[in-house]
Protein backbone atom coordinates (compact mmCIF):
# COMPACT_ATOMS: atom_id res chain seq x y z
CA UNK A 1 0.00 0.00 0.00
CA UNK A 2 1.60 3.27 -1.25
CA UNK A 3 0.40 6.10 0.75
CA UNK A 4 1.04 9.70 -0.18
CA UNK A 5 2.54 12.44 2.23
CA UNK A 6 2.18 15.90 1.21
CA UNK A 7 4.44 18.13 2.95
CA UNK A 8 3.73 21.77 4.02
CA UNK A 9 4.88 23.51 1.77
CA UNK A 10 3.00 22.06 -0.81
CA UNK A 11 0.22 22.83 1.23
CA UNK A 12 1.20 26.41 1.23
CA UNK A 13 1.72 26.68 -2.73
CA UNK A 14 -2.20 25.70 -3.73
CA UNK A 15 -4.11 26.83 -0.52
CA UNK A 16 -5.21 30.56 -0.88
CA UNK A 17 -7.85 32.17 0.99
CA UNK A 18 -9.59 33.18 -2.22
CA UNK A 19 -10.83 29.54 -2.17
CA UNK A 20 -10.62 28.80 0.78
CA UNK A 21 -13.35 31.42 2.44
CA UNK A 22 -15.60 30.35 0.34
CA UNK A 23 -14.98 26.19 0.83
CA UNK A 24 -15.29 27.15 4.36
CA UNK A 25 -18.45 28.73 4.04
CA UNK A 26 -19.84 26.02 2.48
CA UNK A 27 -18.08 23.50 5.07
CA UNK A 28 -20.41 25.71 7.78
CA UNK A 29 -23.32 25.00 5.80
CA UNK A 30 -23.06 21.41 5.34
CA UNK A 31 -22.34 21.14 9.00
CA UNK A 32 -25.48 22.98 10.51
CA UNK A 33 -27.26 20.77 8.20
CA UNK A 34 -26.31 17.83 9.59
CA UNK A 35 -24.68 16.19 5.89
CA UNK A 36 -21.34 16.04 7.85
CA UNK A 37 -20.57 13.12 10.53
CA UNK A 38 -18.50 14.62 12.53
CA UNK A 39 -18.40 13.76 16.45
CA UNK A 40 -16.79 16.90 18.57
CA UNK A 41 -12.94 15.78 19.32
CA UNK A 42 -11.37 14.21 21.21
CA UNK A 43 -9.19 15.25 23.74
CA UNK A 44 -6.24 13.65 25.44
CA UNK A 45 -4.61 15.49 27.85
CA UNK A 46 -0.48 15.06 28.52
CA UNK A 47 -0.21 16.44 31.84
CA UNK A 48 3.50 16.44 32.41
CA UNK A 49 4.04 19.09 29.19
CA UNK A 50 0.67 21.05 29.48
CA UNK A 51 0.11 19.43 26.24
CA UNK A 52 -2.91 18.15 24.07
CA UNK A 53 -3.88 15.90 21.55
CA UNK A 54 -7.11 16.30 19.56
CA UNK A 55 -8.46 14.07 17.60
CA UNK A 56 -10.82 14.77 15.04
CA UNK A 57 -12.55 12.37 12.03
CA UNK A 58 -15.51 13.43 9.93
CA UNK A 59 -16.88 11.99 7.28
CA UNK A 60 -18.59 13.77 4.40
CA UNK A 61 -21.42 11.78 2.03
CA UNK A 62 -22.08 14.63 -0.34
CA UNK A 63 -18.27 15.14 -0.85
CA UNK A 64 -17.36 11.45 -0.29
CA UNK A 65 -14.67 12.38 1.73
CA UNK A 66 -13.59 10.26 5.17
CA UNK A 67 -10.27 11.82 7.06
CA UNK A 68 -9.34 12.52 10.82
CA UNK A 69 -6.82 15.29 11.36
CA UNK A 70 -4.66 14.93 14.25
CA UNK A 71 -3.59 17.99 15.93
CA UNK A 72 -1.46 19.20 19.01
CA UNK A 73 -1.71 22.13 21.42
CA UNK A 74 1.56 22.89 23.46
CA UNK A 75 0.63 26.52 24.59
CA UNK A 76 4.61 26.47 26.31
CA UNK A 77 5.77 25.86 23.06
CA UNK A 78 8.53 28.52 22.71
CA UNK A 79 11.30 27.50 19.90
CA UNK A 80 8.75 25.45 17.57
CA UNK A 81 5.03 26.23 17.02
CA UNK A 82 2.20 25.43 19.90
CA UNK A 83 0.23 23.57 17.24
CA UNK A 84 1.27 21.09 14.99
CA UNK A 85 -0.95 18.56 13.35
CA UNK A 86 -1.68 16.17 10.77
CA UNK A 87 -4.71 14.79 8.60
CA UNK A 88 -5.44 11.25 7.49
CA UNK A 89 -7.81 11.44 4.43
CA UNK A 90 -9.21 7.15 3.43
CA UNK A 91 -10.33 6.45 0.50
CA UNK A 92 -14.70 6.45 1.53
CA UNK A 93 -15.99 3.08 -0.79
CA UNK A 94 -13.00 0.52 0.91
CA UNK A 95 -11.76 2.59 3.69
CA UNK A 96 -7.94 2.49 2.38
CA UNK A 97 -5.79 5.21 3.50
CA UNK A 98 -5.03 7.34 0.36
CA UNK A 99 -3.28 10.43 1.96
CA UNK A 100 -0.98 11.79 4.60
CA UNK A 101 -0.52 15.32 5.04
CA UNK A 102 0.81 18.28 6.82
CA UNK A 103 -2.08 19.54 8.86
CA UNK A 104 -0.67 22.79 11.09
CA UNK A 105 -0.81 24.91 7.49
CA UNK A 106 -4.48 23.84 6.95
CA UNK A 107 -4.84 24.09 10.52
CA UNK A 108 -3.58 27.92 10.76
CA UNK A 109 -5.59 29.39 7.69
CA UNK A 110 -8.71 27.20 8.36
CA UNK A 111 -9.47 28.76 11.76
CA UNK A 112 -8.54 32.62 10.00
CA UNK A 113 -11.10 31.46 7.28
CA UNK A 114 -14.00 30.60 9.28
CA UNK A 115 -13.30 33.74 10.92
CA UNK A 116 -13.57 35.67 8.00
CA UNK A 117 -16.62 33.79 7.20
CA UNK A 118 -18.47 35.24 10.55
CA UNK A 119 -17.02 38.72 9.58
CA UNK A 120 -18.40 39.09 6.03
CA UNK A 121 -21.82 38.56 7.47
CA UNK A 122 -21.75 40.25 10.92
CA UNK A 123 -19.32 43.14 10.83
CA UNK A 124 -20.68 46.75 9.50
CA UNK A 125 -20.50 47.55 6.19
CA UNK A 126 -18.58 50.43 6.93
CA UNK A 127 -15.84 48.66 9.34
CA UNK A 128 -12.29 50.32 8.81
CA UNK A 129 -10.13 49.20 11.98
CA UNK A 130 -9.07 45.86 13.30
CA UNK A 131 -7.97 45.10 16.30
CA UNK A 132 -5.49 42.18 16.86
CA UNK A 133 -4.86 40.47 20.79
CA UNK A 134 -2.02 37.84 20.51
CA UNK A 135 0.66 37.97 17.93
CA UNK A 136 1.61 34.59 17.12
CA UNK A 137 0.94 32.51 13.68
CA UNK A 138 -2.88 32.82 14.12
CA UNK A 139 -2.94 36.59 14.14
CA UNK A 140 -0.88 36.54 11.40
CA UNK A 141 -3.25 34.53 9.22
CA UNK A 142 -6.30 36.51 10.51
CA UNK A 143 -5.27 39.85 9.51
CA UNK A 144 -4.36 37.96 6.00
CA UNK A 145 -7.74 36.10 5.93
CA UNK A 146 -9.55 39.34 6.92
CA UNK A 147 -7.90 41.72 5.12
CA UNK A 148 -9.27 39.88 1.91
CA UNK A 149 -12.70 39.96 2.59
CA UNK A 150 -12.61 43.74 3.91
CA UNK A 151 -10.15 46.88 3.10
CA UNK A 152 -8.94 48.44 6.55
CA UNK A 153 -7.63 51.20 7.19
CA UNK A 154 -6.05 50.51 10.63
CA UNK A 155 -4.57 47.54 12.31
CA UNK A 156 -4.27 47.88 15.67
CA UNK A 157 -2.27 45.08 17.93
CA UNK A 158 -1.56 44.20 21.31
CA UNK A 159 0.23 41.41 22.88
CA UNK A 160 1.50 40.79 26.29
CA UNK A 161 5.11 41.12 24.90
CA UNK A 162 5.37 44.52 23.01
CA UNK A 163 8.19 43.80 21.37
CA UNK A 164 6.21 41.32 19.63
CA UNK A 165 3.34 43.24 19.20
CA UNK A 166 5.61 46.01 17.80
CA UNK A 167 7.43 43.35 14.98
CA UNK A 168 3.69 42.29 14.15
CA UNK A 169 2.53 45.74 13.82
CA UNK A 170 5.84 46.19 11.50
CA UNK A 171 5.46 43.57 9.38
CA UNK A 172 1.32 44.76 8.26
CA UNK A 173 1.29 47.89 8.63
CA UNK A 174 0.10 48.26 11.85
CA UNK A 175 0.44 50.41 14.78
CA UNK A 176 1.37 48.11 18.74
CA UNK A 177 -0.16 49.30 22.07
CA UNK A 178 0.89 48.92 25.07
CA UNK A 179 -2.83 48.55 26.60
CA UNK A 180 -5.79 46.37 25.26
CA UNK A 181 -8.20 49.30 26.36
CA UNK A 182 -6.24 51.29 23.76
CA UNK A 183 -6.10 48.69 21.25
CA UNK A 184 -9.70 47.86 21.18
CA UNK A 185 -11.82 51.38 21.73
CA UNK A 186 -12.11 52.44 18.44
CA UNK A 187 -12.16 48.99 16.83
CA UNK A 188 -14.90 47.57 14.18
CA UNK A 189 -13.98 44.33 14.43
CA UNK A 190 -11.76 42.55 17.38
CA UNK A 191 -9.66 39.13 17.22
CA UNK A 192 -8.86 37.72 20.23
CA UNK A 193 -5.50 34.92 19.43
CA UNK A 194 -4.14 34.44 22.88
CA UNK A 195 -2.75 31.52 25.24
CA UNK A 196 -4.85 33.54 27.62
CA UNK A 197 -6.63 31.49 30.57
CA UNK A 198 -8.21 34.33 32.31
CA UNK A 199 -10.26 37.02 30.06
CA UNK A 200 -8.57 39.51 27.91
CA UNK A 201 -10.58 41.71 26.92
CA UNK A 202 -13.94 43.33 28.52
CA UNK A 203 -17.28 44.41 28.04
CA UNK A 204 -16.39 48.17 28.92
CA UNK A 205 -14.03 48.55 26.15
CA UNK A 206 -15.78 47.33 22.91
CA UNK A 207 -18.10 49.96 21.46
CA UNK A 208 -21.67 49.07 20.45
CA UNK A 209 -21.99 47.13 17.01
CA UNK A 210 -18.22 45.75 17.03
CA UNK A 211 -17.63 42.19 15.83
CA UNK A 212 -15.42 39.58 17.90
CA UNK A 213 -13.52 36.68 16.57
CA UNK A 214 -13.25 34.88 19.94
CA UNK A 215 -10.62 32.27 18.94
CA UNK A 216 -8.39 30.74 21.70
CA UNK A 217 -9.66 29.89 25.01
CA UNK A 218 -10.14 26.58 23.46
CA UNK A 219 -10.27 24.79 26.45
CA UNK A 220 -13.69 23.90 29.13
CA UNK A 221 -11.65 26.52 32.37
CA UNK A 222 -10.18 28.89 29.57
CA UNK A 223 -11.18 32.30 28.95
CA UNK A 224 -10.43 35.50 26.72
CA UNK A 225 -14.18 37.13 27.17
CA UNK A 226 -15.39 39.32 30.06
CA UNK A 227 -18.75 37.32 31.21
CA UNK A 228 -20.62 40.66 30.63
CA UNK A 229 -19.17 41.01 27.12
CA UNK A 230 -20.29 36.97 26.64
CA UNK A 231 -23.69 37.51 27.78
CA UNK A 232 -24.56 40.82 26.87
CA UNK A 233 -23.47 39.93 22.56
CA UNK A 234 -25.14 37.86 20.20
CA UNK A 235 -23.42 34.77 20.38
CA UNK A 236 -22.31 32.64 17.54
CA UNK A 237 -20.11 29.31 17.51
CA UNK A 238 -19.20 27.00 14.75
CA UNK A 239 -20.82 24.26 16.52
CA UNK A 240 -22.98 24.32 19.19
CA UNK A 241 -22.36 20.81 20.78
CA UNK A 242 -18.29 21.53 20.74
CA UNK A 243 -19.34 25.27 22.51
CA UNK A 244 -20.87 23.97 25.25
CA UNK A 245 -18.30 21.00 25.78
CA UNK A 246 -15.29 22.76 24.87
CA UNK A 247 -15.19 26.68 25.20
CA UNK A 248 -14.69 28.03 28.71
CA UNK A 249 -15.98 31.17 27.21
CA UNK A 250 -19.25 29.86 26.79
CA UNK A 251 -19.97 27.44 29.54
CA UNK A 252 -18.57 29.39 32.58
CA UNK A 253 -20.79 32.78 31.30
CA UNK A 254 -23.72 30.68 31.04
CA UNK A 255 -23.91 32.92 27.83
CA UNK A 256 -26.55 31.63 25.21
CA UNK A 257 -26.00 30.49 21.56
CA UNK A 258 -27.92 32.48 19.27
CA UNK A 259 -27.10 30.86 16.21
CA UNK A 260 -24.09 28.11 14.46
CA UNK A 261 -22.49 30.32 11.57
CA UNK A 262 -23.99 28.10 9.45
CA UNK A 263 -27.65 28.32 10.42
CA UNK A 264 -26.90 31.89 9.28
CA UNK A 265 -25.00 31.29 6.09
CA UNK A 266 -28.17 29.20 5.54
CA UNK A 267 -30.21 32.19 6.48
CA UNK A 268 -32.01 30.15 9.18
CA UNK A 269 -30.78 32.46 11.64
CA UNK A 270 -30.01 36.27 11.27
CA UNK A 271 -27.04 37.55 10.85
CA UNK A 272 -27.74 40.48 13.70
CA UNK A 273 -25.21 43.12 11.98
CA UNK A 274 -26.38 46.04 14.20
CA UNK A 275 -25.66 44.74 17.46
CA UNK A 276 -22.37 43.89 19.54
CA UNK A 277 -21.55 40.07 18.31
CA UNK A 278 -19.00 37.65 19.11
CA UNK A 279 -18.17 34.58 17.20
CA UNK A 280 -16.54 31.96 19.50
CA UNK A 281 -13.99 29.52 17.60
CA UNK A 282 -13.20 26.23 18.08
CA UNK A 283 -12.55 24.42 15.38
CA UNK A 284 -14.46 21.75 13.22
Amino acid sequence: MDIKFIPAEDVKRVLHFSELIPQMESALKKFSSKNVEQPVRSIVSVKEANGFLGVMPAYSSTDQALAVKLVTFYPQNTDVPTHNAIIAVFNSHNGIPEVIMDGEVITTMRTAAVSAVATKYLAAGDASTLAVLGSGVQARSHIQALSSIRSFKKINIWSRTKKNAEKLAGEVGGTAYDSVQEAVKDADVIVTVTSSSTPVLMKDWVKPGTHVNAVGACRPDWQEIDPDLMRSSVLYVDSREAAMKESGDVILSKADIFAELGEMVLGVKEAEVQKTTVFKSLGV
